[in-house]
């Protein structure tokens, strides 16, 4: 896994037993978001995405947390393998964390109630990243703290019609039926259609190997039948 030094601003691979403590970002992407290679090149550019993963950083150097993770600059996705490794590992490394900053950057304001207004809400990669964190604090642009996703629970539920009892502990995702934890996803949306099926490994404990270019109907046919090996649930097919 590499992780981000929120001081330097380094980045530093780690094996599965050495991980540190991490806090981890939870956000929407934007036009200026920056790669690994990027990163690399120029941690301190002037893109948009450079900015924002200062100031994650900077926040989490301040909650006196030294690494952290986020998904634009610590996975090099030019690396295929690198790249279905991350995606089938993500849901873990969510709930590893010590900490996810979920930064609703089109929220102006820091108001409970308009919240649900933000896109982060409606992307399909934001689901495991709300459900399988311990904590989960939400920021709006500006870093300003809105609260967290207990604090905001009700909201939160109006918004995704997820009962509060999965949004409180990701151990008890695997009580919720098939065809309840699809509802789940089923009004959000990804920018690849294939990650419509890959963002939802997490949420049904299965694996398995990316094949972009497949198209999303044969993505969700063979998330289906990874599903189905592990899975006696009926309702997979309602």
């Amino acid at each position: 896994m590499r992780l981000l030094h929120t001081s330097t601003l380094k980045l530093v691979n780690f094996l599965a037993d050495d991980v540190p403590p991490y806090a981890i970002l939870s956000h929407t992407w934007g036009t200026e978001e920056v790669t690994f290679q990027e990163f690399v090149a120029q941690p301190a550019g002037h893109k948009a995405g450079h900015e924002k993963i200062k100031s994650f950083c900077k926040l989490c150097a301040q909650r006196s947390i030294d690494w952290a993770w986020v998904d634009s600059c610590c996975i090099n996705k030019e690396n295929n393998v690198e790249l279905s490794e991350a995606i089938n590992s993500m849901f873990q490394w969510y709930q590893r964390s010590s900490l996810c900053i979920a930064y609703l950057s089109d929220l102006q304001g820091g108001m409970e109630q308009s919240i649900s207004n933000s896109a982060w809400f409606t992307r399909g990669w934001t689901l495991q990243e709300l459900l399988a964190p311990s904590i989960v604090e939400f920021y709006c642009h500006g870093w300003s703290k809105i609260g967290d996703k207990i604090s905001l629970q009700k909201t939160i539920t109006k918004a995704t019609g997820i009962d509060a009892s999965y949004i409180h502990a990701a151990k008890n995702i695997g009580l919720a039926c098939v065809a309840q934890r699809m509802s789940w996803a089923s009004r959000r949306r990804t920018t690849r259609e294939e990650d419509a099926a890959y963002c939802l490994l997490g949420l049904f404990r299965v694996n398995m190997p990316l094949l972009y270019g497949e198209g999303g109907t044969r993505a969700f046919l063979r998330l289906q039948e990874e599903i189905m090996k592990f899975s006696a649930d009926q309702t997979i097919f309602a």
